[in-house]
């Protein structure tokens, strides 16, 4: 008797199972079938997809659509107060690259233009910016209202900046020249209509203009540092320099990455001001690459060229974009997690 009641015990739920139709299961950790698997990853997908889709519709329609369509009409003689648009094929790129096309050279000296500006006003809104968020990052009184102060001109628009320093610097009436030769200094400074003040103007106005946006990034990414990393700097006997150097600076790499391009981007499409404040004075010196782009579409009536000069503007700033990327990105040790 004492050998058949543990068969007992063990048969009795098989037994039970069996009557009521189900399988008897061997003992051991549940596996999820392969078929649930694929739905459940279907249906994340899914989900995914949806949450994009409302990005995804503002990409085409705002991107993709007038990218194709620039690029087609840059393949046409296309004016469009004319009803003929003709097939040109890539001629309104040769055009441009082989300077046979009387656009070819207004356009280069946009080009021109636009890397000097680029060059004389990418370094100061990457250095003014983080020095003054360094000072701001510090405790003292009336810390907020400066940090206010010094976001509240980029909240103005590009016209109501542009009007308001053209007048400021004008030569004759300008408050600024009044002020210079009030200290006596010279008061007749041409500073719209004469090089190299007119670049000097327009980098100035940017940089007063612009200068708290990347302010602000700095100080975000300035308040993530931890404070241990600078305790710690500080009892190895690092200096102000040096934790500057490798902490302050590492710590910034990402957000340096971000406002580099961010910058650049923003200085090489700069329009508003040269238009507004110098109308691409003197001759045609502070005329800009999108400024010419838009004299040739909008004015010439040819946007066929001035899709083609569009096109070859993107494909710099592409080749700029990824310098700066390959410049910024995080290096890592060629033999780093290799054998020893």
């Amino acid at each position: 008797m004492s050998h058949t009641e543990p068969d007992a015990v063990v048969d009795v739920p098989s037994r039970a199972r069996r009557r009521a139709g189900g399988a008897v299961r061997p003992a051991g950790p549940t596996t999820t079938p392969a078929g649930a698997r694929t739905a459940s990853r279907a249906r994340d997908n899914r989900d995914g997809w949806l949450f994009l889709a409302p990005y995804l519709v503002l990409f085409t329609v705002f991107v993709i659509v007038p990218t194709v369509l620039g690029i087609w009409i840059s393949l046409h003689d296309y004016d469009y107060t004319l009803a003929e648009k003709p097939w040109v094929g890539l001629d309104n790129y040769t055009g441009l690259l082989t300077g046979d096309s009387p656009f070819a050279a207004p356009f280069w000296q946009g080009m021109q233009a636009t890397a000097i500006f680029t060059v004389g006003s990418v370094p100061l809104l990457l250095v003014v910016p983080l020095v003054v968020a360094l000072v701001l990052n510090l405790k003292f009184r009336g810390r907020n209202f400066f940090r206010a102060m010094y976001f509240a001109p980029y909240v103005l628009g590009v016209a109501v900046v542009a009007v308001l320093w053209r007048y400021l610097l004008d030569t004759n009436i300008g408050l600024v020249n009044h002020y210079l030769g009030a200290v006596g200094l010279s008061g007749a400074t041409p500073w719209l209509t004469q090089l190299p003040w007119a670049w000097i103007s327009l980098i100035g106005v940017t940089l007063w203009w612009t200068l708290g946006f990347n302010t602000v990034i700095y100080l975000a990414a300035l308040q993530d540092i931890s404070p241990e990393l600078y305790e710690a700097a500080k009892m190895d006997g690092a200096g102000a320099w040096q934790r500057f150097r490798n902490v302050t600076l590492p710590g910034l790499r990402p957000v340096l990455l971000f406002i580099t391009s961010v910058t650049i981007i923003a200085s090489v499409n700069m329009f508003g001001q040269s238009y507004l404040m110098t109308q691409g004075g003197p001759g045609q010196e502070t005329r800009t690459a999108i400024y010419q782009i838009a004299e040739t579409g909008l004015t010439s009536f040819n946007s066929g060229v001035a899709s083609a000069m569009s096109m070859v503007f993107s494909f710099f700033l592409a080749v700029v974009s990824v310098i700066v990327f390959l410049l910024f990105r995080e290096r890592t040790p060629r033999n780093a997690g290799g054998p020893s």
